[in-house]
């Protein structure tokens, strides 16, 4: 369950929605010819799976949970911080349109790379912010993003994203699948989730696609 600090209200609605659902679980797609698929956490994956989608080339993305040792888990045993996951977008993407640099800086823009082990009102370890990588290349391509940032203060403290290998991903439940654009009205999405994909939305200007270049 979603620990808020604030948006009291938001919790109950959020509470009551989560508590009503099966463990009904998503499956992975099929990648298509020329595909890739990149992995990001950051925080609650009801906004990062919603922002990354909105961008040029991004054909599906999955919410699902990454980064931790037990097979198959749960959104209630992820939430619970047992587990070693962390909320996760998994993105499948065309190359040719967007490249992984490009996915990275929206990474970086769609959540807030320097709170440890939360976002916002979320808190614990299932939503911090990690950058998984399949390929040296890529790995480079996170730590160079993380040293102009840090290097240029665009934020006020310093990234404390986690640099980590990609090993599996787990799809989530099938209710946790474009929850943003299913339930536009929820507290949550509006209070917590909306604000970040703006934010998103504001520094990637350029690599939307053309019905949310608004």
């Amino acid at each position: 369950m979603k620990k808020l600090i604030l948006y009291t209200i938001t919790l109950l609605l959020f509470a009551g929605c989560a508590n009503g659902q099966s463990n009904s679980f998503a499956s992975l797609p099929k990648l298509k010819p020329g595909e890739k698929v990149a992995d990001f956490a950051s925080g609650c994956f009801w906004a990062s799976t919603e922002a990354f989608s909105e961008l040029k080339g991004v054909d599906k993305v999955i919410a699902g949970y990454s980064g931790g040792n037990m097979p198959h888990p749960t959104y209630e045993e992820v939430c619970s911080d047992n587990t070693g996951h962390a909320e996760t977008a998994q993105v499948y993407y065309d190359p040719k349109v967007i490249s992984y640099a490009q996915l990275v800086d929206a990474f970086f823009h769609a959540h807030n790379p320097t709170e440890l082990n939360y976002q916002g009102p979320d808190q614990g370890t299932s939503y911090r912010s990690i950058a998984f990588f399949r390929t040296p290349e890529e790995k480079a391509v996170i730590e160079d993003a993380i040293k102009k940032l840090n290097t240029s203060r665009y934020y006020n403290a310093p990234i404390v994203t986690q640099v980590v290998p990609f090993t599996v991903f787990y799809p989530a439940e099938k209710y946790h699948q474009d929850y943003y654009k299913l339930n536009p009205d929820n507290g949550y999405i509006q209070a917590v989730s909306r604000p970040k994909v703006e934010k998103m939305r504001a520094a990637e200007k350029n690599l939307l696609k053309p019905e949310f270049q608004k």
